[in-house]
């Protein structure tokens, strides 16, 4: 169970969630990640208070910090600063998303280390990019992936606010990329020997998030409209309620393949030929009145019942709006692997699991989060067997 990152050493020197998620999903795919803390911790170790829950129980920061080592370094001295560097020079990747001004000052950008170690794969996640205006602008996910990058306001019903992302959604969004292209980056030095700088932004990371939105206004100089519930252009393609009030969503995305199931399912076989929802262009022109319809008869049965009827359309895609519970009790979550089973010192705590399968190198995370400098010692020690005079 070494997983594909077997004998890769990772260096991690993050704050919060996006460096940190980073470094994390390469220590469950079998890297030996270090993470570096300032003697206070890395200020994710108060999400347990912030959430209410007290200081032994984490769950957001056991997510993206199961499996790792670490080490206490104040990287503002001198000597932690040169034993920073030190592990750098025998690592593969270095993960931060510390300022790059901050970086500097410190003596820990890329310049500076790949000085020490050609080899190194460099990543770095930033709030809003290397260069530019707001380069070195300090940012939290909320900022610059959602707010700035034009997603939030897509999210937005007309007249009303912005609604509120969940915790660390673009911070996970921005580590899965930055896992990516170190892996990318760790091929390219099979090839020619030597490491590189990689980087992603919040910002861009939203940017493509909304790409569908984003690059259809770049190239045309037309938005496309924000769809509402009770007037969505593809009724086909909406959400309803059942009658027992759970809510679900109906995928008709391909009018030829999925409109004539649906029509079936809902009892409706005439609306085929019916003037007012022949077509596409007709279902939109009178959307308002074929939901209202489709609402009413989504309404006279529960949505157990309407799964059993779909079922019966294989081509009527369609899912339940879960909520958290709902999640963890579904059967197909679970098959899925949503689930792992993190060892710990009283056995295992079950985690949810980063979103890859490796069948030929299979992996699972080693242990949960370490303690502030649980391992500084063991880590100082491996320094002092590899110096050159050891």
């Amino acid at each position: 169970m070494a997983g594909p990152l077997q004998g890769v050493r990772v260096v991690e020197l993050g704050v919060w969630v996006a460096g940190p998620a980073a470094a994390g999903i390469l220590a469950d795919w079998g890297a030996d990640v270090v993470k570096i803390e300032p003697p206070a911790g890395d200020p994710a170790r108060m999400f347990g208070r912030m959430l209410g829950l007290g200081d032994d129980v984490n769950p957001p920061f056991e997510m993206d910090n199961r499996g790792k080592r670490s080490i206490v370094l104040d990287v503002t001295d001198a000597a932690d600063r040169e034993t920073a560097l030190e592990l750098l020079c025998d690592a593969d990747v270095f993960i931060t998303n510390i300022r790059p001004s901050a970086l500097r000052r410190i003596g820990l950008d890329f310049d500076t280390v790949a000085a020490r170690n050609p080899r190194l794969v460099y990543g770095l996640i930033t709030g809003y990019g290397e260069n530019g205006p707001d380069a070195d602008r300090a940012a939290y996910d909320v900022a610059a992936f959602w707010a700035r990058s034009g997603l939030a306001h897509l999210l937005t019903r007309p007249g009303q606010t912005p609604p509120f992302q969940r915790g660390g959604m673009g911070d996970h969004s921005a580590g899965m990329t930055l896992a990516g292209a170190v892996c990318a980056a760790l091929v390219a030095r099979n090839r020619t020997g030597t490491g590189q700088l990689v980087s992603t932004s919040l910002y861009r990371q939203g940017a493509y998030t909304v790409s569908f939105d984003l690059n259809t206004f770049l190239l045309t100089g037309n938005p496309i409209a924000i769809g509402q519930r009770e007037t969505m252009g593809n009724p086909a393609m909406n959400n309803y309620a059942a009658g027992d009030g759970r809510r679900f969503w109906i995928v008709g995305l391909d009018a030829r393949r999925h409109w004539p199931p649906l029509c079936r399912a809902v009892g409706r076989p005439e609306w085929l030929t019916d003037p007012r929802y022949e077509t596409p262009q007709a279902r939109a022109v009178n959307a308002a009145e074929l939901i209202a319809e489709l609402d009413e008869i989504f309404a006279t049965k529960t949505l157990d019942e309407w799964a059993e009827v779909f079922a019966a359309e294989p081509d009527l895609f369609w899912s339940p709006i879960n909520s958290l519970e709902d999640v963890l009790g579904d059967e197909q979550f679970h098959a899925a692997g949503g689930i792992v089973d993190v060892p710990d010192d009283d056995g295992v705590m079950p985690m949810v699991a980063s979103p890859a399968d490796f069948h030929g190198t299979p992996t699972r995370p080693r242990s949960v989060a370490p303690r502030l400098g649980q391992h500084s010692e063991e880590i100082r020690a491996e320094l002092r067997a590899t110096a050159p005079d050891a």
